[in-house]
């Protein structure tokens, strides 16, 4: 896989996720793929198959109560099988908007998603919205 063949798989999985079209972002992982979110909240851990991860995601869309909001700033690559992204997440709880920039880490192998790790600039505040 080249660099720009990961980064299209990445930016079709945002644009699946935001539009929340599991089955095509489902296609673009492995079977045994895993989401790593760390932090202390209810959404915090390894998040091990598809299964898994599709309810990971379903648990971040219910916690928000669906305002969760999640732009693409930036797409980065090691020149091998590695990507990062860097977005901007909002989301509205009791009444109040918050907005912190996040970073994931991509591992594909073979053109699909094998393991994502997620960074965040404000974890604390992570952990107090999905909680």
């Amino acid at each position: 896989m080249d660099v720009e063949q990961n980064f299209d798989t990445i930016r079709k999985g945002y644009a699946a996720f935001s539009s929340g079209d599991m089955e095509t972002l489902m296609a673009l992982y492995r079977d045994d793929a895993v989401h790593v979110v760390p932090g202390s909240s209810q959404v915090s851990g390894q998040h091990k198959g598809k299964d898994s991860i599709v309810a990971l995601y379903g648990s971040l869309f219910e916690l928000s109560r669906g305002t969760l909001r999640i732009h693409l700033d930036h797409v980065l690559s090691d020149g091998a099988n590695r990507v990062v992204s860097i977005h901007t997440s909002s989301m509205e709880k009791e009444g109040e908007s918050f907005t912190q920039t996040e970073a994931l880490l991509f591992t594909l192998i073979d053109g699909k998603v094998a393991e994502i790790q997620d960074f965040f600039a404000d974890i604390s505040l992570n952990d107090r919205l999905f909680s």
